[in-house]
């Protein structure tokens, strides 16, 4: 629930409100997003200690606009899972950063000051303002207080994403306040707050003009500040603690009592340290370089980011219907970017935290009817139905987990939604989307995910209506182009582009034709007919690949930087050209992929999807078509990866592929074994995974070609 995060930006597309190039920071705050664009939201309760005269406002990082953010020593900064610290170079003040599951933990080592200071910013929020605040003075060490949110001043989307939430905190210093003080700007009740509103003159200089109230224990407005001061001598270190809730002030205050109270900033960081090295080795890797490791942990790191706990100690949430709900049977659970993540990150969830995929399956069913909206949602942000994307990722997410043994949710209720979602946001009646490849193709996959979900629990019926829907993609493939092509609502098909297959947004969400148009995970077999047979179908993809650039930044072909194209390597396997996914997985990994800040991932991380890709990919397998328990084996970067499956869901302790010879010559397999045995296809079901075991592979220079 907790990230405690450095900030550099308020406005922009900057969902994570930190820019590694960026020269200032103007606080650390206790909630965050992670890899997203489209503005993004969260970056609460930003708290900065300063020195020297009061400021009400951040100001501006091209210094056009001055305020409290300051500069930083980029030599002093360090970052690791469950801690930050970095030196402020304005104000001589060393910053460190740590937490638990909902609490946060800031500690301050100050130079000699008459005045020094830590100044609260509630307003704040990444892609706008809270609307409203509120805070109080409980006693001489303890505020409390929320800070509620809503799409009229911006966050997710820029207000589009429909975000609705309020976070409420409780907060101690170890020492007495000091002297306390509030600011609450004047905001005009007809001016906006959204994204580009607060970041403008006229928005800062009315806040910096606030009034400072000191006679007050409390107070609540539009934009509101809190501040203390005290005189601190060399090197003298004060910690702020933050509990904080999406529920109510008990439960932050609950939060706070049960996890952080009483324990001092190293016991927090080492807890911290242990229970990410707890998470992280969940899988070990042997061999390849350290930047490989480096970019292996990193990448496995930002997958266990999200989807986040939204539940209070007490089993208490927030639900879809913005109520109070109490809940021992699942860990509430929010942030879904399902249109990214069904491909790679929630299939490794499967595999090292089936629990947590049962939970967000369980979390988008509970919402679905909460909310009285009856269908499930696509990109869930803190109950909110943004609607971003497409296609309809939460079936196919819940039909992968039901058919890997992730059962602990309600199937019959799941089913119901399932079918409710694919008849709103579907290819009938017509049989296909009218204008859109990308969407066709998608329900059509979704589809199939039902079919198969109802056939899991028995509805054969529903089963054959939804398989023949799933073939719906045929209705889209122009043999005059032998390509997929928009069809109108009327049946007649979209004009056909001077670019042909590469015309960026052709019936197309963020991607072309070409990179769409291969999305047929459920039928490549009937996809490879259409397109005229195996050979061309080969031909065209080394001409797909063949066109991309070596680094793998946005492009017309292979484009890593954006999902669609993710499965399209692993699709030589089913061609029975296996040593090309093994080439270009390979490939990928070390372009797409670094331990550099400014070019570790070629696109932004899409809530865990890049990263996720990368940790199968570099372990040796991956799926293609997610509802189907296939995974498809390819060149591992390292010589040895042992994964440490979850008891309570899989029979084996641990699953492990050694890569014999492996090197970043010998990137091809020579033959495989599994358990000993000749393993003569280019595949493993989940079940071998599940029942643990090792998977031999020795490697070599060039291809073996069957």
């Amino acid at each position: 629930m907790v990230q405690v995060s450095p900030n550099t930006v308020t406005g922009g597309d900057n969902g994570s409100g930190y820019s590694y190039e960026m020269k200032t920071i103007e606080g650390f705050a206790m909630t965050q997003m992670s890899g997203v664009g489209w503005y993004g939201d969260l970056g609460n309760f930003l708290v900065m200690p300063t020195t020297g005269p009061l400021r009400k406002i951040a100001g501006k990082e091209d210094g056009s606009i001055e305020g409290w953010r300051s500069g930083y020593d980029k030599s002093t900064e360090t970052a690791s899972p469950g801690y930050y610290s970095v030196n402020l170079t304005d104000y001589g003040i060393k910053v460190e950063c740590s937490a638990t599951p909902r609490c946060g933990i800031l500690r301050f080592t100050w130079p000699e000051s008459d005045i020094s200071r830590i100044q609260v910013d509630l307003a704040r929020r990444v892609g706008g303002t809270s609307e409203e605040q509120y805070v109080k003075i409980v006693d001489d060490h303890t505020i409390e207080g929320w800070m509620r949110c809503t799409p009229e001043t911006g966050g997710w989307g820029d207000g589009a994403g429909k975000a609705l939430y309020t976070v409420y905190f409780h907060a101690e210093l170890d020492r007495p306040w000091g002297s306390t003080g509030f600011w609450c700007a004047d905001i005009p009740d007809d001016w906006t707050r959204k994204r580009r509103d607060v970041t403008s003159r006229q928005y800062l200089e009315r806040v910096e003009q606030a009034p400072v109230f000191t006679d007050l224990t409390e107070i609540g407005g539009k934009h509101v500040g809190f501040y203390t001061e005290f005189p601190t001598g060399r090197a003298e270190e004060t910690v702020l603690k933050v509990g904080i809730s999406f529920v109510d002030v008990d439960g932050a205050r609950n939060n706070f009592k049960q996890e952080i109270e009483g324990k001092d900033f190293e016991t927090v960081r080492s807890e911290a340290e242990r229970a990410w090295n707890d998470q992280l080795s969940k899988i070990i890797v042997s061999g390849g370089s350290e930047a490989d490791k480096t970019v292996f942990y990193t990448a496995l790191y930002h997958t266990m980011i999200d989807p986040r706990l939204f539940t209070d100690c007490d089993g208490r949430y927030v639900g879809g219907d913005y109520q109070i709900h109490d809940e021992s049977s699942f860990t509430k659970r929010t942030i879904f970017s399902g249109w990214d993540v069904f491909r790679s990150q929630m299939p490794l969830q499967t595999i090292i935290n089936p629990q947590v995929v049962g939970d967000i399956v369980s979390s988008l069913v509970t919402m679905a009817g909460q909310s009285g909206k009856g269908y499930l949602e696509r990109w869930e942000f803190l109950n909110a139905y943004s609607g971003c994307m497409i296609g309809n990722p939460a079936i196919v997410v819940m039909a992968d987990a039901y058919a890997k043994g992730i059962r602990c949710f309600d199937a019959g209720e799941a089913l119901k939604l399932a079918l409710s979602t694919s008849e709103k946001f579907g290819n009938h009646p017509l049989g296909w989307t009218p204008s859109s490849i990308s969407e066709t193709l998608e329900y059509a996959y979704s589809d199939w995910c039902v079919a198969r979900f109802a056939e899991a629990l028995g509805h054969k019926d529903i089963a054959e209506d939804y398989y023949s829907r799933s073939q719906c993609y045929r209705n889209i493939f122009d043999p005059e182009v032998v390509w997929f092509r928009p069809r109108l609502s009327d049946g007649s098909w979209k004009e056909w582009p001077e670019e042909g297959r590469l015309k960026d947004d052709y019936g197309c969400v963020e991607s072309n034709p070409y990179q769409q148009g291969w999305f047929v995970p459920h039928d490549i077999e009937g996809m490879v007919e259409l397109m005229g047979g195996r050979e061309k179908v080969l031909a065209d993809l080394d001409s797909f690949f063949g066109n991309t650039p070596d680094n793998l930044m946005w492009n017309s072909y292979y484009n890593h930087a954006n999902e669609p194209v993710h499965f399209i390597p692993f699709l030589f396997n089913e061609l029975g050209e296996p040593w090309k996914t093994q080439k270009w997985t390979r490939f990928i990994c070390s372009h797409a992929y670094s331990p550099d800040p400014m070019t570790g991932l070629v696109g932004n991380d899409d809530v865990g999807q890049m990263s996720a890709w990368y940790v199968l990919a570099a372990a040796g397998f991956h799926p293609i078509c997610p509802g189907d328990t296939r995974m498809e084996i390819t060149s591992p970067v390292f010589e040895e990866i042992t994964i440490r499956t979850d008891p309570e869901y899989a029979s084996g302790k641990c699953f492990t592929i050694k890569a014999i010879g492996n090197s970043p010559d010998n990137i091809y397999i020579q033959k495989a074994e599994l358990n000993g045995k000749p393993l003569d296809e280019p595949w493993l079901d989940f079940a071998d995974i599940a029942a643990g075991g090792t998977l031999k592979l020795k490697m070599g220079p060039k291809p073996a070609k069957i």
